[in-house]
């Protein structure tokens, strides 16, 4: 960015796509500006306080700096997203520039959304250590400048949860309402890595992976009530514990039963002890789950299969993430989920267009709640509808709420001599310490740079 700017390449004047690469040429600085930022934000969410400098900084300097606080650096990364939405263009494929049409570039959208969640992590307690309340009032107008953004350019939810993660998802004009950025791989990389990883034990290839929790189980609440499996009137039926759930979870999560997941597997899924998906077979689940949510259901990890491998594109930033966003900062800036400043939405209503996604239509919150009843409503809503994209790992962190990461729960299934079903839930101790809230510093970089203090507890 230092060295390579203010080229005219002359000799190229009459290339046929002279002005294309001119014009990429000169956007790739704004690119990287909002990329640099990017990454940035991702040091600041897992260190805190890091050095922080735009200008070039030549080797004998850099392991001298010191570290800058992370506010100072969130509020300055937020600048930098404002200048980058104001000349990043919002459409490539719009701007009569011949054989531009690149949607996987950083666009305006990228850097409104970008901005919106620096906002809410700048807002939380664990980097708002002043409980500056404004920093909510700057988050709530962040999400709601990228929503009204995105809304204005005919984006929205998209009418299918499963879809956003489906092989043609950066393709489908459905979930590209959606979807505001995502990762977007060769098409020579097609691969089945996340399939044989996460696949369960028993079919070909699976390896188990990530296997969901009882907890996560219990935060899909029962469709025709709204309510959580435990609340009085919620309608749950501890005999056929899944039936009746909010259908995310069963775009989500592989259960006991399941039939056809992956497409290939002839047999139901038995996660109980003794199954052919089950304990004690070794690297079998020990949640009574496996993961659904990602994974082409169609690849066949046989040695004769025809559909091995295929296109995984990660979403980075889509709408619903947003609606959430908003929620919570207007939320607390002002206390109340059905108090919407001067913004023109509540936290309640952001929060029930997310439910009342199609293919979704959870009962609506009510007016009314209580702000405790609200905030576990919301946190719930959160970890359901974001659950393992990367989210959760951060938002307990950032609400300095990291005690909920001290156990889990898992699902022990045994099965009777009469084919019924025990349903035991097993709580497991894990490890959490204040000292979590951060990453430490690598000690490699500690000895080259001794101006890189130690982040507490480390």
């Amino acid at each position: 960015m230092a060295n390579y700017q203010g080229l005219t390449f002359d000799e190229l004047k009459l290339d046929p796509d002279y002005n294309k690469n001119m014009f990429a040429y000169k956007n790739s600085f704004n690119e990287a500006r909002l990329l640099r930022a990017y990454f940035y934000f991702s040091l600041v969410r897992q260190y805190g306080d890091v050095p922080y400098f735009k200008d070039f900084v030549k080797v004998d300097a850099v392991n001298t700096l010191t570290r800058t606080p992370m506010q100072d650096i969130l509020t300055d990364l937020m600048k930098e997203c404002d200048e980058m939405a104001a000349v990043l263009p919002e459409d490539y494929s719009k701007l009569g520039v011949t054989g531009l049409n690149e949607p996987g570039r950083v666009n305006k959208y990228f850097a409104l959304a970008l901005k919106a969640r620096i906002a809410l992590y700048a807002a939380s307690p664990l980097f708002n250590k002043t409980n500056d309340k404004q920093a909510w009032l700057v988050a709530a107008q962040a999400n709601k400048a990228l929503l009204d953004a995105c809304t204005a350019a005919g984006k929205g939810l998209c009418k299918s949860y499963a879809a956003l993660w489906a092989e043609t998802n950066r393709t489908d004009p459905n979930t590209n309402l959606e979807i505001i950025y995502l990762r977007r791989p060769n098409a020579n990389s097609a691969k089945s890595d996340i399939e044989g990883w996460n696949y369960p034990i028993g079919v070909t290839g699976g390896k188990s992976g990530n296997c969901p929790t009882q907890d996560l189980v219990d935060a899909y609440e029962m469709k025709a009530s709204g309510k959580l499996w435990n609340e009085d009137g919620s309608g749950y039926d501890p005999a056929n514990p899944y039936d009746g759930r909010d259908p995310r979870f069963y775009l989500t999560i592989a259960k006991n039963g399941d039939e056809k997941w992956p497409t290939t597997n002839t047999l139901p899924l038995e996660t109980f002890f003794g199954g052919i998906n089950g304990e004690p077979t070794a690297g079998a689940t020990t949640t009574g789950y496996y993961l659904k949510k990602f994974l082409v259901q169609s690849i066949d990890l046989s040695e004769s299969s025809k559909k091995k491998n295929a296109i995984h594109s990660w979403v980075t930033f889509r709408m619903a993430e947003f609606y959430l966003n908003y929620a919570e900062a207007i939320f607390r800036y002002t206390g109340s989920a059905d108090d919407a400043s001067s913004l023109g939405m509540t936290a309640r209503e952001a929060v029930n267009i997310i439910r009342n996604r199609e293919g979704v239509k959870m009962p609506a919150l009510p007016t009314g709640l209580s702000a405790a009843a609200f905030w576990t409503k919301y946190k719930n809503e959160r970890m359901v509808e974001l659950a393992f994209e990367g989210h959760r790992f951060y938002d307990l962190r950032r609400w300095k709420e990291g005690d909920e990461l001290k156990s889990i729960t898992q699902m022990k299934l045994t099965k009777n001599l009469d084919g019924s079903l025990n349903y035991e839930r097993k709580v497991v101790n894990r490890v959490w310490d204040e000292k979590m809230y951060f990453f430490p510093i690598p000690q490699t970089e500690i000895m080259k740079n001794p101006n890189l203090t130690q982040n507490i507890g480390w």
